[in-house]
């Protein structure tokens, strides 16, 4: 069993382009892809973002040990009372998986856990609860370890007279893709990169309103065209437009009519193909968000995007809202997709880049522990 414990010339805002720029011969708009029924509007977060308070700066480690609290009673810290004072035996290993499969590890992560702490506690002769809860905490740092791998040394390294870095964003309605996108827009921004958004679902009225809120509130332009326009003809405007203005990172957001599942994933097929005739090496992060209170049903969904159009990295949303965060080590094991943020609140700074040695204490830490002890990387 792996070692688990071890733990984002001025232009105009929004640009509305209602005379798609695909050739019909480079690609034909409908590739006989019939239009989803638009599913009713499940409302992602709001584009207004509570700031941060100057006076009363929380550092990023306490807000992530403050967001873990609800899953932090099942396992991490809430480890603690299961193993406090026990001898090392059937039952105690039986009530850990348990506990492991209440906070939505997954019954193959857990099982796989289980496996290796047995082994280690053979091989090391381990006496009491207290000892076998620091090799857990060491074996889930080290599953954590493999996806550790940041997205913006990436962006650094990619020469921009080769073009826009382009980060084609995936994932269902309501997981807070959007809302990522204009935190990650307002990051890069700040890091003194010029952005550019494409609103590319164009089936949710809301969902192209609310970039181009987020465009005219942080002087980004937003390509857009009108609502039902083809998201492939859309994305295509934008690669061109952001090559023609120099832009550093082009942001693009995408449909997620998961119920519509297979128009779905030959749509984004094709929003792949169509950029890269614009740009051969577009796009360079497919990014899949997923809302970590969907527990198991991330992996499911993981798995179909990653198929369609082959996924380089996650952003885990949510994870202050729910019990069910062990799903980060499923996703880990599972996946082996590299985990580039975490988000833990509305706010922008909410959103950031995962590390997981601070995951990993924070989720281990009690109330007693300083919260400035971990350096979140960048």
């Amino acid at each position: 069993m792996s070692k688990l414990f071890k733990w984002f010339n001025k232009d105009k805002p929004t640009v509305q382009s209602d005379q798609p720029l695909v050739d019909p011969t480079i690609e034909n708009a409908q590739d006989n892809i019939e239009a989803p029924v638009e599913e009713p509007k499940a409302k992602e977060p709001e584009a207004e973002l509570q700031p941060e308070k100057e006076d009363n700066k929380t550092s990023f480690f306490g807000r992530l040990k403050a967001s873990l609290s609800k899953t932090k009673t099942n396992i991490g810290s809430g480890f603690v009372s299961l193993f406090k004072g026990k001898t090392i035996d059937d039952e105690l290993y039986e009530d850990l998986e348990t506990q492991l499969l209440v906070a939505d590890v997954g019954m193959d992560t857990t099982q796989k856990i289980i496996k290796n702490l047995t082994e280690s506690v053979n091989r090391t002769q381990l006496k009491d609860g207290e000892a076998l809860f620091g090799e857990l905490r060491q074996q889930m740092s080290t599953l954590l370890e493999p996806v550790n791998e940041p997205l913006w040394p990436k962006i650094e390294a990619h020469d921009p007279a080769s073009g826009p870095y382009v980060i084609l964003m995936v994932g269902v309605n309501g997981v807070g893709k959007t809302t990522t996108i204009g935190k990650l827009a307002k990051q890069f921004q700040s890091k003194g990169k010029k952005v550019m958004l494409a609103a590319g679902d164009t089936f949710r009225a809301a969902a192209v309103e609310q970039l181009q809120v987020w465009g005219e509130r942080n002087d980004i332009p937003v390509i857009a065209q009108h609502t039902g326009a083809d998201s492939a003809s859309v994305l295509f405007d934008a690669v061109e437009a952001a090559r023609a203005r120099n832009v550093d990172i082009l942001l693009a957001d995408t449909a997620g009519r998961l119920q519509n599942k297979d128009n779905l994933m030959e749509e984004l097929k094709k929003v792949v193909r169509v950029m890269k005739k614009v740009h051969p090496d577009a796009p360079h992060e497919v990014m899949l968000t997923i809302d970590a209170g969907t527990g198991q049903n991330a992996i499911s969904q993981a798995e179909l995007f990653n198929k369609a159009v082959g996924l380089t990295g996650i952003t885990l949303t949510k994870l202050d809202g729910t019990a069910k965060g062990g799903v980060i080590f499923a996703i880990a094991d599972k996946l082996n997709l590299p985990i580039r943020y975490v988000g833990v609140g509305e706010g922008i700074d909410d959103l950031q880049t995962f590390d997981s040695e601070a995951f990993i204490q924070a989720l281990f830490s009690d109330s007693s522990e300083s919260d400035g002890n971990v350096e979140v990387t960048e």
